[in-house]
């Protein structure tokens, strides 16, 4: 029976990014399939964006993901964070490389690695179209897709998807309607791709 696997994130989530590469290579080492789904964080769940919290948990967060960005062997570029513009429209590229069967993990890959690994502005179309081209995609093409009515239902229709599971963070990894939120999740993950569920 085939394993599959629901991935709640967003192109714009350091985390999503840090763990994005080990989350892949466990999935593909256990023949599970990716299902994704590209929202932004769901507040009615109880999901905080890092700007709305306060300046200590702000300082820890970045100074945590620095730790894990060193540990998963990330780059992290902060340099001109406030300077970027909102990277959500990066989401809707991933949602029509996935609708038209194409390396949707591929272009999350070089978005994110664009946006957080090089500080580019990937809000900004011009910038995301050029990523797009140089990892072997047609931005235009895609950018074309992303604004099809198609790509707008399945964006709403994951958000409500995650809303209903419960899912308030990213990344959240769903396996067998078990949740796992964060990339620090991903040994519980495994544990229970090998059969070892675990229950708290």
């Amino acid at each position: 029976m085939t394993k599959t696997i629901d991935y709640f994130f967003s192109v714009g989530s350091p985390w999503a990014f840090i763990g994005l590469e080990t989350f892949a290579a466990l999935a593909n080492a256990y023949g599970a399939t990716v299902r994704p789904h590209v929202i932004p964080l769901i507040e009615d769940n109880g999901g905080i964006y890092s700007r709305n919290r306060p300046e200590a948990r702000r300082a820890y967060w970045t100074k945590d993901l620095k730790r894990w960005a060193a540990l998963r062997g990330k780059a992290l570029n902060f340099d001109n964070r406030a300077a970027l513009s909102d990277p959500s429209p990066a989401g809707l590229l991933v949602i029509a490389a996935s609708e038209a069967g194409e390396d949707w993990l591929k272009l999350t890959q070089a978005l994110q690695e664009a946006f957080w690994g090089r500080g580019e502005d990937i809000g900004k179309l011009e910038i995301r179209r050029t990523v797009a081209d140089a990892a072997g995609f047609d931005g235009a093409a895609l950018e074309e897709r992303a604004q099809s009515e198609t790509v707008q239902a399945i964006r709403k229709a994951s958000y409500e998807t995650a809303k209903d599971a419960g899912v308030f963070g990213l990344p959240t990894f769903r396996y067998e309607d078990e949740l796992y939120w964060g990339q620090d999740s991903l040994p519980f993950l495994e544990r229970h791709l090998k059969g070892e569920k675990l229950v708290a």
